[in-house]
This record gives structure tokens, sequence and C-alpha cells, in this order.
């Protein structure tokens, strides 16, 4: 049955609400990603977890971002701290995330109610959750997470305390994670790093020195680190992994040198900051020069917490700006039922549905390859290594783009502190940065092409899923994506066959192609499933939406076309505000002109 609209009227602001029960977007996703079981396990922890997000975290998160926290590098008598003295409510914030809620355990043990650890699409929507009141937390909790999948694959068991400490339950015994790759000579260049490991008389054990540029969890206990041993090549294949925690086992303090936290925009609640290593102990991980390639394993869930992350900042920008205008009163109406504002929301909302589907159709295909230990060459492989820095690149933008307009819904008040629109879009913007910028996102995607062949499963699973769109409503629509598929084919042909410079200058705009294409093809394969399942046709209209403002003729940039879709109040409530359609209004065509 088509469900009815969401009144955001009785809302005054974006909290003291339930995320999960107002995102609509956010339920449908999880049906479709989780297996059946997982799902109905899931559900009312996701019910129980948007709860205390809107209620509690929702205030907490603001008064961390407004005090912060302070570094100590040494105490009063000149002994060495390296101590981020955090603010006191972030300790009731971890409590919740690690301890009630499981959310770096549930993935590698059976939580409460299961017999088996859950998959990491449950993480991954656990953090989009999360991001709604607080991103720069999601960064600690994230690569919490992080560091267990690489101690999980590469470990032999040595580091094995760690593991349980990164994955424990237990408050008393959790300890975070963090990934320091940075450095100042060498940003996104990994390779020119310099920080060096001088290997001691204990077996695997190794003294690192050297600069770290921009720590992010700058105290973590799980810390892994990238470093160069003694006649390691140069490049990343001189690169091996370390451990390096703030304090040794026998609990003194690191050598190392916590210079300063960064005086950030954004993400305030997660402390970031420069290290010297002045012959730190780190435990190699795996084996020597393997550093890159097990890093990449931490950094592929990075960039899709990265991704997921993003849906949640907009989910929460996008609930702000809706309740705004749905109270807000100008010239005799609420702003919301203005033909301007309207066409804005429905985009808005599109927008984020897009961004939802991609972002979780790239955890689905990661969570497969996980549970199937795919590698390269199947299909949930090449999938993953293709999907995963578009969702990145896109959705990071998106997000930028979709808060900063939410803040204009407020007006005045959206660039205050304490309206929650300027914290969400201050924390929005480092998403384009962490992680890997959008330029070395490109760059990857061709090597998704170039190394792993992913245009094999590229194209038959765009084939396969326009196949099944069938309903008269989607015809149009699917037509248009098809023909776009085409041209998409075509431009990796193309590349393939041009010189590296060519295929580099046009690598995102191939980038925005794919993901316009497989989002399109995914919202159009969902507007099937909702209509023969569920006999409501709200995705079909959000597909069509999609389709038109991503491939449709732009001759006047629309003026001149007639179209006043946003402007109906059954398409605003069914795209806004998450009202049910009857399939038949689907297929009732209005005059051009009415």
């Amino acid at each position: 049955m088509p469900a009815d609209p969401i009144d955001y009227a009785a809302y005054d602001e974006g909290r003291d609400c339930n995320y999960w029960a107002l995102d609509r977007t956010l339920q449908f996703e999880a049906r479709r990603i989780y297996p059946d079981d997982e799902y109905r396990w899931a559900e009312p922890l996701l019910e129980d977890f948007g709860e205390v997000l809107g209620h509690e975290m929702a205030h907490t998160a603001e008064r961390i971002d407004e005090e912060g926290h302070e570094l100590r590098s040494f105490d009063r008598f000149g002994n060495r701290l390296n101590e981020v003295r955090y603010h006191p409510l972030l300790e009731r914030q971890e409590e919740i995330a690690y301890e009630t809620f499981g959310m770096t355990h549930d993935a590698f043990h059976a939580p409460p109610g299961r017999d088996e650890p859950v998959g990491f699409a449950h993480t991954l929507l656990m953090q989009a959750l999360l991001c709604n009141v607080d991103a720069g937390f999601c960064c600690p909790v994230s690569m919490t997470t992080g560091a267990a999948i690489v101690l999980d694959k590469f470990d032999d068991g040595t580091l094995g305390e760690y593991f349980q400490g990164l994955t424990s339950r237990d408050i008393d015994e959790h300890i975070e994670g963090a990934m320091f790759l940075t450095e100042e000579q060498g940003g996104s260049d990994v390779g020119a790093n310099e920080v060096r490991a001088e290997p001691t008389d204990e077996d695997g054990v190794y003294r690192l020195y050297g600069e770290k540029w921009f720590c992010s969890n700058i105290d973590a206990q799980g810390a892994l680190a990238l470093a160069r041993t003694p006649d390691a090549p140069d490049g990343v294949a001189g690169l091996s992994l370390f451990l390096v925690p703030r304090t040794t086992p026998d609990g003194a303090v690191n050598d190392a040198h916590f210079r300063r936290l960064k005086d950030k925009l954004g993400t305030i609640s997660v402390p970031t900051g420069e290290i010297e290593y002045q012959g730190a102990e780190g435990y190699l991980v795996g084996e020597e020069g393997e550093g890159f390639r097990y890093m990449a394993e931490m950094m592929n869930f990075e960039r899709l917490t990265n991704a997921t992350g993003a849906v949640g900042v907009m989910g929460r920008a996008l609930l702000e700006a809706k309740v705004r205008a749905a109270n807000r009163e100008a010239f005799g109406a609420t702003i919301d039922e203005y033909p301007l504002m309207r066409r804005d929301l429905v985009d808005m909302a599109v927008d984020y549905e897009a961004a939802a589907v991609f972002s979780f159709e790239a955890a689905r295909v990661y969570d497969e390859r996980e549970r199937t230990e795919a590698v390269s060459g199947d299909d949930a492989y090449q999938l993953m290594r293709l999907f995963v820095p578009v969702a990145k690149y896109r959705t990071a933008r998106m997000a930028v783009e979709t808060t900063s307009y939410a803040m204009e819904v407020l007006g005045g008040n959206g660039y205050v502190k304490g309206h929650t629109t300027e914290r969400l879009l201050r924390d929005a913007q480092v998403l384009p940065i962490w992680e890997g910028p959008s330029n070395i996102l490109a760059l990857d995607v061709l090597r998704a092409f170039e190394r792993e062949q992913a245009h094999e499963a590229l194209i038959p699973y765009v084939q396969e899923r326009l196949a099944e769109v069938e309903h008269p409503a989607l015809q149009e629509p699917t037509a248009s994506v098809e023909e776009r598929f085409h041209e998409l084919q075509t431009a990796i042909g193309t590349l393939a066959t041009e010189d590296g410079d060519y295929a580099q200058y046009h690598a995102k705009r191939l980038s925005d192609l794919i993901f316009d294409v497989v989002t399109a093809t995914l919202l159009l394969s969902e507007a099937q499933w909702q209509l023969d399942e569920e006999g409501d046709g709200r995705k079909a209209l959000v597909a069509r939406r999609f389709v038109e403002t991503r491939f449709g003729d732009d001759e006047t940039y629309g003026v001149a076309s007639g179209e006043r879709f946003a402007m109906e109040d059954d398409v605003f409530d069914a795209i806004v505000r998450y009202a049910g359609v009857e399939p038949a209004a689907l297929l009732e065509a209005a005059p051009a002109d009415d």
C-alpha cells in the first residue's frame, strides 16, 4: 500500500526526532542490501539507534563542536604525555557507538541475538545514520573498523590483542584505530613518503623516525602507519605497514612528539594533528614491502565510509531544509508551497536518493566481495574496485552542494552556529579531501579498467538490470538510460585506445557518466521492484526525475519546455514527503502547458 506523507511541519527543527523512522530512503536501501535474516535482526536496532541519535547525540555533537578538544604534549614537569584532553561528552558518545550498538564489533564477532557476525553493509549503514549528527566522530569509528579489517586479513596473530581491543564491545577494553598516510612532501603521492622504520633485535619490532602531517584520531592506540625499511626500493613498493600505538605494552608513552592539533574548518570532534616519530616502537603488520597493498584494503572501506557518511550528512541537511520550508511563512504561505522552493526540494531529495542508491550498492558489492572472498577477475571484486572510488568522488561533492543549499533555505539562521546547517557545511567540506581528492579517485577509476578489466563486470551488470525494467511508466526513462549506456561503452572504448594523457584528461567526466548511468539504472530497478512488490509508484517518480535532470533535453535550459513536474502537489508529496503513489497515476499524461 502507498505510504502516507510525512508532516515535517510537526517538527521545529531536525532534532528531537528519530532519524531512522524519518528516513524512508535509508529504510528502503537497508531492505534491499541486507540479507533477509540480517535485516530482521537489524531493524529494531536501527530504530533504537535513530532514536538515541536524534534525542541525545544531536545535542552532544553540537556541544563538542563548540568547545573542541585540547592537546597536551607534555605535563607541567616536561614529561611527554601526547594526550588529547577530550570533551567530557565524548565518553558518552563512545559508549553509545562502541558498547551499546557494537559499531566496531558486530562485523567481526556475533552480536547479541545472532550466532555469527553481520556484514559490512550494516556497519556502513550505521555510520550513515551517525553522520546525521557527527561526521567527525564517525571518522575514528570508521578507522577503528578499517584497522581491524587490516589486522584480520594480514596479521598472523602476533597483534591479536590489538585486534581484540579494536573490536571489543566492552568500553573499558576498547581501543580506537587510525590510518597515518599523509606526509608533508607526499600528500596523495604516497610513494614519496619518507618516514623510515629501523629494525630492532626483537623480531617484528621496529623504531620509526620522521613526520606524519595529517593524523586524524592522533592518539589512537591502534594506529597504522606506512614507513620505509632499510634498503627498501623507492615508491609504494618500498612501503611497509606498522601498528604504532600511543603507549607501548609496558604503559610508557611511545617515542613520538605530538606537535599540534590542526585548527580545522570542521570535523572538530576528531582531533587531527602532526606527529614526529622519534624512535617510536612499531610492530610490523604482515610482510615487509606489502604495506601499500594492506593499506589499500583499509582505504576501500574508508572511501565507502566517506560515501555513506556523505549520505548521512545530506540526509540531515535535507531534513533541516524540509522542516524549515514546512514551517517558515513568507508572503502569506509556507515557503514549501511556492514553485521555486518545491522544485529545489524535489531536486535535493532526488540527489539524496541518487547518492544513497549508488553508495549502498557500492556497499553491497563490497560486502559481497568480503563474504565470498572474491579476488581480481571476479565480478564482485571488479565492481567493488570501480564503484568505491566513483561513490566517494561523487557523493562528496553532492554533500557540499546539498548542505550549502540547506543553509540557504534556513536563511540567516542557517549561517549561524547552533542551527546545524553551518556545522554540516563545515564538516561536509572535508569529504572531497579525505581518503583522496577527486583527481586521485578519477585516476583510480582508470586503474579499475586498466588493471582489473572492470568493464567486463560493469556492462552485463547494467544490461541485466535494465532488461528487468518493464513497467510502461518507465519505458521512456529506460530508453534514455540505454542510450547513455551505449555512450558510456563508447567512452570506455575510446579511453582504452587513446594515450594516457588523454585518458587522464577525461577521467572525471568518465566517472560522472558511470555514476549517472549506474544510478539511473538502479533507481529504475528499484522503481520496478516497488511497483511489483508494494504497488507504489514513488520510486518511479524519483527515477524519472533523475533521468530527466541528468539526460534530458537542455534546450533553453528547459525554460521553454512547458515542464511543471515539481510544482504538482502529488509529485511534491511523493518525493519530498515520502507519500506513496498509485501506479495508475504514473500513466496519466498531463498536457505540457497545463
